[in-house]
């Protein structure tokens, strides 16, 4: 589990934040024939989410229209994606990148992976919900058409959002790492669907005891076992969830790197994370970048990105310090 002193995000909420003047200065940005996008990342990458919701219901009170709807029409791009990604709630947000992962030809797996490998059961509830409220579908209807094998059976299982909170019982924990063990050798699909009930229901603090007992039982580290074990999409899945009760700064920043360096700079991936972490754990994810690569997130973002999109980007990572 991650041992940081301290867990922070790099947006907070802004002391001097005035929804009314905030949303009549973006009335203004929006005007004329091109808008000023340098007012909108000011503002915008400069509130917190429930700052941003109070503008954007101070701008419907004051012009009579959807701000989220003004932004999509007059911006473009994925400085569009970026600025409009800031005014979704993070339950609407993250229902709104499963949908377009699943949506049209193909699957965004590593979008599904990094949503519902990584939240908890109260948040998993509560992006349902927005799903629905947003289109009219079923999170788990579409989950279940649009993926197959054990990769399903373990989305499914996470959807239930039946993981439990806070619970660690180490005398079980021996016996956990016992059945993990056989399942990493046995490889069936019976052991392989008692491997994902553990990992998909177990608390986050049980799964760390459970990784330890493996240890001492296998003489192997579970992450290294699940990846000589297993392969796909399932193996992307399992090896998300030990990074989350271990690491979760590391993962995300493996996944920054991965969707800057691998992919070709994978936008999408690059926004989401930045996005659904600017208030939780993105000064760590910062951290843990460079740690581990060597350089920082605002040099590769410098690197890879342009234009008001870059500015964009940096200003999350930033926050108010400024200090790329």
């Amino acid at each position: 589990m991650f041992c940081g002193s301290y867990i922070q995000g790099t947006i907070v909420p802004n002391p001097n934040c005035n929804p009314m003047m905030d949303a009549q200065m973006i009335g203004g940005a929006l005007q004329g024939f091109e808008c000023d996008k340098d007012v909108l990342i000011d503002i915008l990458t400069q509130r917190s989410n429930a700052q941003r919701i109070m503008i954007a219901e101070a701008y419907g009170n004051m012009y009579g229209t959807d701000l989220l709807g003004v932004l999509k029409d007059n911006l473009d791009g994925h400085f569009k994606e970026v600025i409009t990604g800031l005014m979704y709630a993070p339950p609407c947000f993250d229902a709104h990148d499963l949908w377009h992962a699943m949506k049209g030809p193909g699957t965004d797996e590593n979008c599904l992976i990094d949503i519902l490998a990584l939240r908890s059961s109260a948040e998993i509830f509560q992006i349902k919900e927005a799903y629905v409220l947003q289109y009219n579908n079923n999170l788990d209807q579409d989950i279940y058409s649009e993926t197959s094998g054990h990769f399903r059976d373990a989305l499914m299982n996470l959807v239930q959002g039946v993981r439990e909170e806070g619970y660690a019982d180490p005398a079980m924990a021996a016996q956990d790492a016992m059945v993990l063990w056989e399942a990493c050798q046995r490889r069936t699909g019976e052991h392989k669907n008692m491997l994902q009930m553990i990992l998909c229901n177990k608390s986050y603090q049980q799964l760390w005891l459970v990784f330890q007992e493996f240890q001492t039982i296998s003489g192997q580290d579970i992450a290294a076992a699940i990846s000589e074990c297993f392969d796909g999409y399932f193996q992307q899945l399992l090896l998300a969830i030990v990074s989350a009760a271990r690491d979760r700064p590391a993962y995300y920043a493996y996944r920054l790197y991965n969707a800057i360096h691998d992919f070709g700079f994978h936008n999408k991936t690059i926004i989401r994370i930045l996005i659904s972490r600017s208030e939780i754990d993105l000064t760590n994810i910062r951290q843990k970048y460079k740690e581990t690569y060597g350089k920082s997130l605002f040099h590769d973002i410098k690197h890879f990105a342009s234009g008001h999109y870059e500015k964009a980007l940096l200003a999350i990572c930033a926050g108010d310090t400024q200090d790329y």
